[in-house]
């Protein structure tokens, strides 16, 4: 079920046997984002339980889901850019049916991401589904 987009990262991912070079990926991911305008790094699109600071800001056309997010952590960021690649640019309905935990341990990250970022990581999943959920 998982994006042409979200594929490409996990044949990224299996070229990279080193995982610093996995993360040095993931933050590049991150660069690549354009930054979040300062109009939308409100209270409304902050996401809580992540360790540094997280906005979401979710766009729903056509019955399509996206959302655009930045953080202050470089890491996040790519985090960010990862979940975008998952869960950009499907149909809002399919949003809640994306098992996004067993599509990232295809990656690996449960085993490579501090308890943190984990928790961040879930956070914004749970951001994106409920938002998804609501508009759906």
């Amino acid at each position: 079920m998982a994006s042409e987009r979200f594929e490409a990262i996990v044949e990224d991912f299996e070229f990279l046997e080193d995982w610093e070079d996995r993360y040095r990926y993931v933050i590049d991911q991150g660069k690549a984002l354009d930054p979040l305008p300062d109009a939308l790094r409100v209270a409304a699109t902050k996401v809580d339980g992540c360790a540094s600071q997280v906005w979401l800001h979710p766009v729903i056309e056509n019955g399509q889901f996206r959302f655009e997010g930045d953080s202050d952590a470089m890491i996040v960021r790519g985090l960010i850019a990862v979940l975008r690649a998952l869960y950009n640019d499907i149909p809002v309905t399919e949003v809640g049916r994306v098992d996004a935990p067993a599509e990232l341990a295809r990656l690996g990250l449960n085993d490579h991401l501090s308890a943190q970022r984990s928790n961040g990581l879930r956070a914004m999943i749970e951001r994106i589904r409920l938002v998804a959920a609501e508009a759906a």
